[in-house]
């Protein structure tokens, strides 16, 4: 379980468990106690942990897509390249931009004033929805959105094409017909699941 592999889908997993956590046990709540209420300090804190594990799917599928790119691509440098060390430090750069972006959304939440009584559409406060039934002026926020959507979805995005194109070529150029098939056994789990995050996204 020491691969990067392991420690990657090890991630992926806690996250993608967090991240319906973020909202079940609330929606749970409501429904027990026949009230759809949640108050202020509660609807932030939901919004900073969905961001949060939002982000990091993100990153650790990018992450995975370059750990298959250097595992077919370079296989005799694989251990070299893919060590302990590189592993934990993507991993920690991946949490630490997530918590930093989920951060900044919600300190621009915190800047914007409601009406003392608000309906929010959603079993869960969605980002976007709360910035719309805000009051004050929300240019900034919807700015720093876009912003954020083109870098924390676009070069994620833009990373994991360029790794499978990579992939794609080099199993190309594999001669047989054995080795191509086991080569691209290595990342079709990885290539399945990334095209599912990007169709939900």
């Amino acid at each position: 379980l020491h691969q990067p592999m392991y420690n990657l889908l090890s991630n992926l997993s806690l996250v993608d468990i967090c991240f319906t956590s973020t909202t079940i046990p609330k929606m749970l709540v409501n429904i027990q106690t026949q009230s759809q209420v949640i108050t202020y300090k509660g609807g932030i804190t939901q919004i900073y942990f969905f961001i949060i594990f939002g982000a990091l799917d993100d990153f650790l599928l990018t992450v995975m897509a370059y750990d298959r790119f250097v595992a077919i691509c370079h296989p005799l440098h694989y251990t070299v390249i893919m060590n302990r060390r590189l592993c934990g430090l993507l991993l920690l750069v991946s949490w630490i931009m997530s918590a930093l972006y989920s951060l900044l959304q919600s300190l621009m939440m915190l800047r914007l004033s409601f009406c003392t009584v608000l309906k929010i559409p959603h079993i869960f406060c969605e980002l976007n929805h709360m910035i719309q039934l805000a009051c004050s002026d929300t240019f900034l926020n919807n700015l720093v959105i876009y912003l954020a959507a083109v870098l924390l979805v676009g070069v994620p995005f833009a990373g994991i094409l360029y790794s499978y194109s990579k992939i794609v070529s080099c199993i190309c150029g594999i001669p047989s017909a054995q080795g191509k098939y086991k080569a691209f056994s290595t990342c079709v789990s990885h290539s399945l699941l990334s095209s599912y995050f990007i169709v939900q996204v």
